[in-house]
């Protein structure tokens, strides 16, 4: 079986995130299982064109932008017979392979519908006409399966008019590591993991903490993750000279020192705007790291209000004031540490991984 990945990011892009990874995993296991993997994505610079890597092949071609009119450049014609199952990505826009792909051989994958997202991440004029035709092109995919991460998108996609039995909900996993051997910091410490940029939150986590850090200014902040744009964090930082001594930026970590810093953290703050799922959250309630977050869509999911953490209103103030609850109540604080590893227990990427591949197979035998 040759599977053919469209996605506009490889796990080596300089941006690449959550769903890269999970999409990885989930990868790596169908080609155990005998498929031949192909990954279209953008080109980024320092990048191989093509190359293969622990057997799979990726190609790369124009930008995280253009990489779907490239890939349709690259597919017509002979090349889109040579694949017997396509997994077109969304991640705001889809790859449009109904246009031009049997629709027996496509499976669809998406973490979230964009939504008021396009606002959070392109000027007014591009996201308002992202905005407005976003549910047009759903209507492409009505005869499409879709594989998603989470109910809340579940919800979105039956929304968009996408039939209930095509929407297979498969969860993402935790990663097992071994038990990380550090405790809690001494002092009280707040996490911020995940991409630098406007939609992640991480102007909206750096005022809680100023917020927290006049009530407790023993309290210190911790920032983990890429920058989207070079420069970002510190331009961000300069607003808030009060807090600077507080706060260590750790930038881009490998999966064991994230671990680590996830299990030396008291709180992982999580104010996105919108989620799929909320791998991060998962990853910290593995270490026994409660979150406060957003009450959106993906973190409903991934967090269980008041039992593995918090879900606040949508601004700065709420989160800071739960966060300063949850450290005042040592009781609730240390149950929720415990309950957080137990719901852990139930994601599984050995059980995901099979999910996926049973799917692929289905849809497969359907058109031999």
């Amino acid at each position: 079986m040759n599977i053919l990945i469209l996605n506009w990011r490889d796990i080596n892009h300089p941006l690449a995130g959550g769903a890269e990874r999970a999409l990885l995993k989930h990868a790596e296991f169908w080609k155990k299982k005998g498929a031949s993997i192909t990954w279209f994505c953008s080109y980024y610079p320092g990048a191989k064109k093509e190359e293969v890597i622990d057997g799979i092949s990726y190609i790369r071609k124009g930008s995280q932008y253009t990489v779907h009119l490239y890939s349709f450049v690259y597919l017509v014609g002979r090349r889109i017979h040579q694949y017997d199952i396509v997994i077109d990505n969304f991640h705001f826009i889809p790859f449009f392979t109904p246009f031009y792909c049997d629709s027996n051989k496509v499976i669809a994958l998406i973490h979230e519908v964009a939504g008021k997202m396009w606002y959070k991440n392109l000027p007014p004029i591009p996201a308002f006409f992202g905005y407005v035709f976003e549910p047009w092109y759903f209507k492409l995919y009505k005869r499409i399966p879709f594989i998603t991460v989470s109910n809340s998108t579940k919800t979105e996609l039956l929304e968009m008019g996408i039939p209930k039995e095509n929407i297979f909900v498969i969860y993402n996993g935790v990663a097992h590591v071994k038990e990380v051997s550090q405790k809690k910091e001494t002092v009280p410490t707040i996490l911020f993991l995940g991409r630098l940029s406007y939609d992640k939150g991480i102007n909206d986590a750096l005022q809680a903490f100023v917020c927290i850090h006049k009530k407790n200014p023993k309290i210190r902040f911790w920032v983990v993750g890429k920058e989207e744009k070079n420069g970002i964090y510190e331009t961000l930082i300069k607003n808030y000279p009060q807090i600077v001594s507080a706060i260590k930026y750790w930038g881009y970590v490998d999966e064991p020192k994230k671990f680590e810093l996830l299990k030396r953290s008291w709180i992982l703050i999580h104010p996105s705007a919108k989620e799929g799922w909320g791998l991060t959250v998962i990853e910290a309630a593995s270490q026994g790291t409660p979150t406060v977050g957003y009450d959106v869509e993906g973190l409903r999911d991934s967090i269980v209000s008041n039992t593995t953490g918090i879900l606040t209103a949508k601004n700065s103030k709420a989160l800071a004031y739960a966060i300063l609850q949850l450290l005042s109540n040592k009781k609730l604080y240390n149950t929720m540490c415990k309950e957080s590893v137990e719901w852990t227990k139930q994601f599984d990427w050995g059980k995901s991984i099979k999910q996926s591949w049973e799917l692929i197979r289905k849809q497969y035998e359907s058109h031999l």
